[in-house]
């Protein structure tokens, strides 16, 4: 009887010690709630594979895990390959930041490896993406986490990668081209910004298609314009654009951003950016940004 009433503790204390940012089941996590699954038995899938999905999860931890430690915390990489769940979601216990990466979302037909690898991205975003957070929680809200996530994180990831060679086989939205050769002058970066932005169509379609439409496109931005910021998850469109604009703002991902002041390291209308500020469907910039 002991021995039950001190598990039950356990439980509980747990329980109230793990802060979400998402249902730790992905219910609620990086898309919207959804029933799909997809099992590593299924034959509609994209080809991923075990290996692939542990590489693509390490090559994300393996740079931001010395960064998280100097924030004072560990990053712990769930890696639930078995799970044919279509999400992902993030946690904090005390000191201990998690990520929670499962096989279903890996093996969907429209998640590219770049693609995945954002959605790694945003789940860190959660922990380290900076403002605006979800009311007084310690996660960025759903918005940031995507930005944060194309404007530092997949960006810092697959900078020292040959991205002209890759993107050379990759067949790129010419919208894409276009502004990344405004924005950027190295092969490299006009590279790497072409790389990440459809690593962020590969994400606006695969919501759009768990919300009913997969029609999200470069050229079509949500011309929507939020009276508050959305804390929640906003539009496959406006992901997208969210996504797209990350990228296209060129402040280094060595400008950190800040939980508290979302001008910090970012780009806003105040400071001449045309592209390259969060979307309005989704953000209300603050007097001091516009």
């Amino acid at each position: 009887m002991k021995k039950g009433i001190l598990s039950a503790v356990a439980a509980l204390s747990l329980t109230v010690s793990a802060s979400f940012a998402c249902d730790i089941h992905g219910k609620s996590g990086f898309a919207p709630e959804n029933n799909l699954r997809i099992s590593q038995w299924d034959k509609a899938t994209n080809g991923m594979t075990q290996e692939r999905f542990l590489a693509i999860v390490k090559s994300v931890s393996d740079v931001y895990a010395p960064i998280v430690a100097s924030k004072g915390a560990t990053l712990s990489m769930n890696n639930r390959w078995d799970d044919d769940t279509v999400n992902a979601s993030a946690q904090q216990m005390g000191k201990t930041w998690v990520v929670n990466m499962y096989g279903g979302l890996a093996r969907h037909p429209l998640t590219t490896d770049d693609g995945f690898a954002l959605v790694v991205c945003h789940e860190l975003g959660h922990h380290i993406g900076g403002a605006p957070r979800k009311g007084s929680s310690w996660a960025s809200n759903e918005g940031q986490a995507d930005y944060f996530g194309s404007m530092k994180c997949l960006r810092r990831v697959l900078e020292k990668t040959d991205n002209a060679t890759i993107v050379s086989k990759m067949t790129v939205d010419a919208e894409v081209t276009k502004q990344c050769n405004l924005i950027y002058k190295s092969e490299n970066e006009i590279a790497l910004c072409q790389r990440v932005s459809m690593a962020g169509k590969s994400l606006g379609s695969l919501l759009g298609e768990l919300g009913g439409n997969s029609n999200v496109q470069f050229t079509t931005p949500d011309k929507s314009v939020v009276k508050r910021t959305d804390d929640n998850h906003p539009a496959a469109q406006c992901r997208l654009d969210t996504y797209f604009n990350g990228i296209l703002c060129d402040k280094s991902y060595d400008q950190d951003v800040d939980k508290n002041d979302p001008k910090i390291g970012t780009c806003i209308a105040r400071d001449g950016y045309k592209v390259g500020p969060r979307p309005l469907c989704w953000y209300k910039p603050g007097v001091g940004e516009i």
